[in-house]
């Protein structure tokens, strides 16, 4: 007996691939794993199964990647009396768009491309340089343990601009949407 059919999208979510992925892996077109998903179509008992065990495959292998396989381990840190001014120099330099903002060893927050343009459009670019990041910081971003499956990790990112991966207490790197496409791999 299979699983209910409506549940596919919610499986491939949770594994992370894309309906292209699927449909390659299962020998259907894109549009009809689309079609499948919305309800607009069912597929025969054949499709199916081969789509199930094909998700079934993946999902044994996703969770045996961790979040510490895919993280860069070169986490760029600045701290809350820096300026916005420091944190776009570091952004360009290091071509990234976010950044975790510490306090000591504390977490604080984290600045992004997008909280700096929202608070340009709110103060203009005459307070921008001076802006110190802890008036104008995001909240602190999602933290997993080195060891939490990869399936995890793609609907966690799609809300959160970044994910912080910790061991022992420590963070020791940072997942980016871009990172999260590694997986795909």
């Amino acid at each position: 007996m299979l699983p209910r059919i409506d549940s596919i999208k919610q499986m491939r979510l949770k594994i992370g691939i894309t309906q292209k992925k699927l449909a390659s892996m299962t020998g259907v077109s894109t549009s009809m794993i689309n079609q499948i998903e919305s309800g607009r179509s069912q597929p025969s008992y054949e499709t199916a199964k081969r789509i199930f065990d094909s998700l079934a495959n993946l999902e044994g292998k996703s969770s045996s990647h961790k979040a510490g396989d895919f993280c860069s381990k070169d986490v760029v840190k600045l701290k809350p009396n820096n300026t916005l001014h420091d944190a776009i120099k570091k952004m360009h330099e290091s071509s990234i768009s976010q950044i975790p903002i510490f306090n000591g060893t504390e977490l604080v927050g984290m600045i992004s491309e997008d909280g700096i343009v929202k608070h340009l459009a709110d103060v203009g670019e005459s307070e921008l340089k001076n802006a110190k990041l802890a008036d104008t910081m995001e909240p602190v971003p999602p933290i997993v343990d080195y060891d939490t499956p990869a399936n995890v990790l793609v609907p966690l990112i799609r809300y959160s601009k970044c994910i912080l991966v910790s061991k022992k207490s420590k963070i020791i790197g940072i997942i980016t949407a871009s990172d999260t496409l590694k997986m795909m791999e």
